[in-house]
């Protein structure tokens, strides 16, 4: 086959034992993005499997067609199947197959030594070149068939920006509304519809300009941060920079210790109980990037001023989560770490149900103020087969006097930290 007047080049295939690869080949975002290798395997194809849109670029191929749709499993158990009996098998995919892609699928079905990966030109790569951005800088998530918007909100947190893969229900309108609820109005949504046809359209938003309207399918969104945090997130963040309701509250020396002895680190779940004004969760969300971390609060209130500080702070990472725990609980992931700053209780319900739900290796630090909850929390993990260590802080705080400084002692609080 000749393609541009130049000799198609020849496709190396054959493995050992007489069994030909599958050719996973992005086919781009139109038939004239092909590559050369790319069109050589689908012609050479016995069996071509796709999803129905990319099998209908191919009307007229003659190999047997595999449809994949949900549920996968019956077509790769027959595109395994045609591969074992030596068939030459090609799986079409829109643009890189490892991004979001049937490739990530197959990979861990199969093996990197069962396929032939080549990639297309995608839909990331070409939003990026229409709006002069460098695809390094760019998160990529996906909502095409997923219902899990923690990724796209951790990535915001993280880079302030994420290029979003949709899809019928997870329209552009529903994604901005998402960020608005959660993070705020200083987000603008790119939408990008029908890329690399005669009907593609760039339309910019801001997300509280979004509800109502539609775009065609396939799109894709980049989402991007328009003004910094009101308080940067970090560690060590201001009292002052946060809302809180009263003066009841993890003060700044305490999180410090208290999340030195929780050590979160990246992608770990994290749960704060009786989070108050969320500061430990806010704190726990940039430690613990890609990870989870659940603000339970029973008081409405307080759950409102947790989600001013996330706006405030950016840290979307952070879902403010109302119920009363231990009953509200259930509805969590499994944590790996557990803070309780406050709504211990009179009874050790709230400690077993946390105790009983961490996973092996996990940590569980309680601050408490009191004598008998001291007492009461000590000997309810030694029963439950741990030595907790015990840290008292108790800062001061300088404040002005007569020209001077003073320093106001602050009450003293236990830090108590075991691991499972």
């Amino acid at each position: 086959m000749y393609i541009a007047g130049r000799r198609e080049p020849r496709i190396k295939d054959l493995q050992v034992g007489g069994i030909f690869p599958i050719w996973v080949v992005g086919l781009g975002l139109s038939s004239d993005d092909m590559t050369a290798s790319a069109r050589a395997a689908v012609d050479r194809a016995e069996v071509l499997a796709g999803g129905r849109r990319l099998l209908d670029r191919f009307p007229r191929h003659p190999g047997e067609r595999i449809v994949l749709a949900s549920p996968l499993e019956p077509a790769l158990s027959r595109i395994a199947e045609a591969r074992e009996q030596g068939r030459r098998t090609v799986v079409l995919a829109d643009g890189d197959p490892l991004l979001f892609g049937v490739g990530e699928t197959l990979l861990r079905r199969l093996g990197p030594e069962a396929l032939r990966i080549v990639p297309g030109l995608g839909a990331l790569q070409t939003a990026c070149a229409r709006l002069g951005r460098s695809p390094r800088d760019i998160p990529a998530v996906s909502l095409h068939g997923r219902n899990d918007f923690h990724p796209l909100f951790s990535a915001l947190q993280t880079a302030g920006r994420a290029a979003v893969f949709t899809d019928a229900k997870n329209t552009p309108a529903l994604i901005a509304g998402a960020v608005r609820k959660r993070g705020g109005d200083a987000f603008d949504l790119h939408v990008l519809e029908n890329l690399g046809n005669h009907a593609e359209r760039h339309v910019c938003r801001a997300v509280r300009d979004m509800e109502g309207l539609d775009f065609a399918s396939p799109n894709l969104v980049l989402v991007e941060r328009t003004s910094a945090p009101e308080t940067p997130l970090s560690l060590g963040l201001p009292d002052d920079g946060l809302a809180r309701m009263d003066g009841v509250y993890t003060k700044a020396p305490v999180r410090a210790v208290s999340l030195a002895a929780l050590a979160p680190t990246p992608g770990l779940t994290v749960w704060d109980l009786g989070a108050g004004s969320g500061a430990v969760s806010l704190e726990a969300a940039f430690l613990t990037c890609g990870g989870r971390v659940f603000a339970v609060e029973k008081d409405a209130r307080r759950l409102e001023t947790i989600r001013e500080n996330i706006r405030r702070t950016g840290a979307l990472a952070v879902t403010a989560a109302h119920g009363e725990a231990p009953d509200c609980l259930a509805a969590l992931p499994d944590p790996d770490r557990v803070f309780i700053g406050g709504g211990l209780g009179r009874d050790n319900a709230v400690l077993q149900a946390a105790w009983e739900r961490l996973g092996a290796g996990g940590a569980l630090v309680a601050n408490v103020v009191l004598l008998d909850s001291l007492h009461r929390t000590r000997r309810f993990l030694e029963e439950a087969g741990v030595r907790p260590a015990v840290t008292q802080i108790a800062a001061c705080e300088s404040a002005p006097l007569a020209g001077d400084l003073r320093f106001r002692a602050g009450n003293p609080v236990f830090v108590v930290y075991a691991k499972k």
